[in-house]
Order: structure tokens, then C-alpha cells, then sequence
């Protein structure tokens, strides 16, 4: 029924004969030599069943970790938002927070702004000539300025410093324990070191992208007389002859909800820090890259809703 097995043993028998391996083989459809090659067989899909339940578990575990950050960020803010609106207020330090990310930051953004100003200028006008509307050309510039690339570029510029500064002297102070004995010497830090500069950011934010604009707009005309002779009067003219206040105004007020995402985020990176300075470096670095990234999924946000309230 088996068949028989022709390989010549030396004692005339031979095991692939012997009732259990032929029923080996019937079950298996292997032979009884091929044991080892079925358990590679098996082992492999355990380990491949394994491997997939950890790539899940890992999957799940970043879910979990990104909206219990957003949850620890969310309680952060309302407990930050809390401790500055209760008196006593830190007038002094909110004075010198103000000073340290505006006055230090201002050449920064004037560069950055006047940058952008020279780049459309010039990007723009070789586009405008293609199309024969060379006259807009001062329209663009300066609509395109005011309505989003100096915001833009004035949030992501104080964010490269600000936040960096800010995750990395709180995650200092934090490491360091000093954050442990404001609270031992019945300080809230809270008050002291996280409301002042949320709130110095959130008020310097809007100034400095004035500045930027002006930076942008004058440098925008720099560069366009450097092509063709235009007197700055005439240039303003032409460019704000379109512009209203609900194109200012909702543009420059949003970077309030800027300032307030850099010191959110840059603050709680620092209170947080752990590990000594490896974890002040982290506290920087995450407070840089978060923030910069939150500002740019916020401002598609933003500009959506400001089209559709002021447009």
C-alpha cells in the first residue's frame, strides 16, 4: 500500500519502512529524513507570527503616545492659562522675558523678512513679464508679504530661537533641580518661569512681524529699482492701492496663536527634561522641531477660517 523503500541498508532493513515513518509520510507528505526541514518550516511561521504582533504592538503604542502627549500638552496650557490670570502677577519678569525674545530676536526676522522681500521680487517679476502684468508686480509683493510670508517666515525664525532658548534653559533648571526648590520656596513656577513667556511670546509675536513686513516690502523695492527705476512712493502706491484691513489685520493677529504654540510647546519640553544634559539637548531639539511643525499644520487651519470669516 506504502510502497517499499530501495535504499540497500546494511542490515537489510531500513526505517522509512516501518509503520510510523510510512504513516509520517502519509500525514505529512514528507519522509522521515525531512523531520528537520518540516520544524525549520514551522519555527519560521511562529517567528513570522511574533514579528507581526510586535510591528502592532509598536503601531499601538505610538497612537497611545502621541494623543497622551496632546492630553499632557492640553493640561499644561489650562493649568498654565489658570496660574496667570490669579494674582500676584510677574510684571518684572514678564518685562525681561519680553526684552530677551523681542530686542534679540528683531535682527533675525528683519534679515529673514528683507530676504523674502528680495526672493519674491525677484522670482515674481520674471513670471509677471512672461505674462505681460509687469505693472502688478508691487501688488504681489507686498500682498504676498503681508498676507502670509512674513507671518509665516517671522514664526518659524522665533521659533528656531525662542523655542530653543526656552526648552533649553527650563530643561537646565529642571535637571538641575532649581525648578524643585522654586517649588520648595513656595514659588510656582507655573506663574514665574511658564506663564511670562507664553505670554511674551504671544504679545512679541505680532510685532515682529511688523517689522518683518516693512523689512520685506522695502527690500522688495530695493530690488525691483535695482531692474527698473521705481520711486519708493510709487511703489507703495501701487501696492497697497488693493489692500484692505481684512487683509492686514487677520494675517498679523494670527500669529498670536503662533507665539502661544512656541511657548506652550517649548515650555513643556523644558519642564519635562530628564537624563541630565542629554535630556536638556532632547528638551531643545523636540521644543524646535515640534513647534515649527505645529505652526505649519496650524496655519493651513488658520488661513482657512480667516477666508472664511473676512473674505
Amino acid at each position: 500500500m506504502y510502497g517499499t523503500c530501495r535504499a540497500r541498508c546494511w542490515n537489510g532493513s531500513c526505517s522509512n519502512n516501518r509503520p510510523e515513518a510510512r504513516r509520517f509520510r502519509v500525514d505529512t507528505g514528507f519522509y522521515g529524513d525531512d523531520t528537520l526541514f518540516v520544524f525549520v518550516l514551522v519555527m519560521a511561521n511562529s517567528a513570522a507570527k511574533i514579528n507581526g504582533a510586535k510591528n502592532l504592538s509598536a503601531t499601538g503604542d505610538l497612537v497611545v503616545n502621541f494623543f497622551e502627549w496632546f492630553g499632557n500638552i492640553g493640561i499644561f496650557w489650562a493649568r498654565s492659562f489658570w496660574t496667570a490670570l490669579s494674582p500676584p502677577y510677574e510684571f518684572r519678569e514678564f518685562l525681561r522675558q519680553f526684552d530677551e525674545l523681542g530686542s534679540k530676536s528683531l535682527p533675525l526676522v528683519a534679515i529673514a523678512g528683507a530676504a523674502t522681500g528680495v526672493v519674491l521680487t525677484l522670482s515674481t517679476r520674471d513670471s509677471l513679464i512672461r505674462f505681460g502684468a509687469k505693472s502688478l508686480l508691487p501688488a504681489v509683493v507686498i500682498f504676498s508679504i503681508i498676507k502670509e510670508s512674513g507671518p509665516i517666515i517671522t514664526a518659524l525664525v522665533v521659533s528656531g530661537r525662542a523655542a530653543a532658548g526656552i526648552g533649553a534653559e527650563l530643561g537646565a533648571m529642571r535637571v538641575s533641580e532649581q525648578i524643585d526648590a522654586m517649588e520648595a520656596s513656595a514659588v510656582n513656577p507655573y506663574k514665574f518661569l511658564v506663564a511670562t513667556r507664553v505670554l511674551a511670546c504671544m504679545l512679541m509675536l505680532p510685532l515682529l512681524t511688523l517689522v518683518s513686513d516693512v523689512c520685506g516690502i522695502l527690500m522688495g523695492w530695493v530690488a525691483n529699482t535695482a531692474a527698473e527705476p521705481i520711486s519708493l512712493q510709487l511703489f507703495i502706491h501701487n501696492g497697497f492701492k488693493v489692500v484692505t484691513f481684512n487683509d492686514f489685520l487677520p494675517a498679523t493677529l494670527k500669529t498670536v496663536v503662533f507665539g502661544l504654540i512656541i511657548g506652550v510647546i517649548s515650555c513643556f519640553q523644558g519642564m519635562r527634561a530628564s537624563g541630565g544634559t542629554e535630556g536638556v539637548e532632547r528638551a531643545a531639539t523636540n521644543s524646535v522641531v515640534l513647534a515649527s511643525l505645529v505652526i505649519i499644520l496650524a496655519d493651513v487651519l488658520l488661513v482657512r477660517l480667516i477666508l472664511v470669516l473676512f473674505s
